[in-house]
């Protein structure tokens, strides 16, 4: 990540920390005031999506880290590390949510219940707003320098809102007499948090073990190599993914009676322009091979 997307991923995740910070505070006075579990527990789960854009921070900072001796092909699979552990903390916020609401409809006991006020249900549309708004403002980012952490982090947002909308079903079912809605749509919701924290995981897990890039990428530099007037053909080439970035091994022939110097400088354009042609790679190596054919 270069250091213009660097900028971008820490505004957008301060930003986001300056919204949640007094949306959780709204949404835990608006709990405690009008008398409503659920909206305290949504205030917690903001809580969650502040300390999960803390992590997305730390991560970016050590993915953007310069190549160092301990760490020679660079630090970009820390922002998969950052995905990894947003995702397990998604998913046990989804099982919390999912487990309360099993509990609760098991049981069947709501004679404890106190109808929540106005506000809790205000709070309640206004956080899924904000969240819906805030899952949008971090994707677009996310998608704009391709972080796989802060990709994560939006859909973290987006999984507090999907809490909103059941802390607004539930308190309006309390509200109009039918407590145990709350614990149904928590549930549900509980199924989208756990497929959200499910791809995250294995879309950063793939990313951790240097997996080839996609088909149409490989066939795009393929295309680009052959259309090179001295290369004969492609002998092999291995792409493998290093968090958002692609790392290039490809084996080229060329006439066998070039000189090595000549043979050097086909594999230096051809390493230059994979480089230019396909910003996502951060290194190329480029072996030339003597087809054997004679010059004419």
């Amino acid at each position: 990540m270069n250091k213009n997307n660097e900028k971008l991923a820490m505004k957008v995740a301060r930003n986001s920390i300056i919204v949640n910070v007094i949306l959780s505070a709204f949404k835990l006075f608006a709990g405690i005031f009008a008398h409503s579990a659920a909206m305290v527990s949504d205030a917690i789960h903001s809580i969650a999506d502040l300390i999960s854009t803390v992590i997305v921070i730390i991560g970016i900072k050590l993915a953007n880290k310069e190549a160092d001796r301990t760490h020679p092909y660079g630090h970009e699979r820390f922002e998969c590390v950052a995905a990894i552990i947003l995702a397990i903390l998604i998913f046990f916020v989804g099982l919390g949510i999912g487990w309360s609401g099993i509990v609760n409809i098991i049981s069947a006991d709501y004679s404890y219940l106190i109808v929540p006020g106005i506000l809790a249900l205000i709070a309640a549309i206004v956080s899924i707003i904000v969240k819906e708004s805030i899952y949008w403002y971090m994707r677009s980012a996310a998608k704009k320098i391709d972080s796989s952490a802060l990709m994560a982090d939006a859909w973290h947002s987006r999984a507090d809102g999907l809490s909103s909308i059941g802390s607004f079903i539930g308190i309006f079912g309390a509200r109009i007499g039918f407590p145990v809605l709350d614990s149904v749509a928590a549930v549900i919701i509980c199924l989208f948090i756990l497929k959200t924290a499910i791809n995250i995981f294995f879309d950063a897990i793939s990313k951790m073990t240097d997996k080839a890039c996609d088909e149409q990428t490989e066939a795009e530099i393929k295309q680009m190599i052959l259309a090179h007037k001295s290369v004969i053909a492609i002998d092999n080439l291995k792409t493998r993914l290093f968090g958002n970035k692609i790392f290039v091994d490809v084996e080229i022939s060329v006439l066998g009676t070039l000189s090595l110097k000549e043979s050097h400088l086909i594999a230096q354009e051809v390493h230059d322009l994979i480089e230019k042609e396909f910003p996502k790679v951060k290194h190329c190596m480029v072996n030339v091979n003597p087809n054997g054919k004679e010059a004419t």
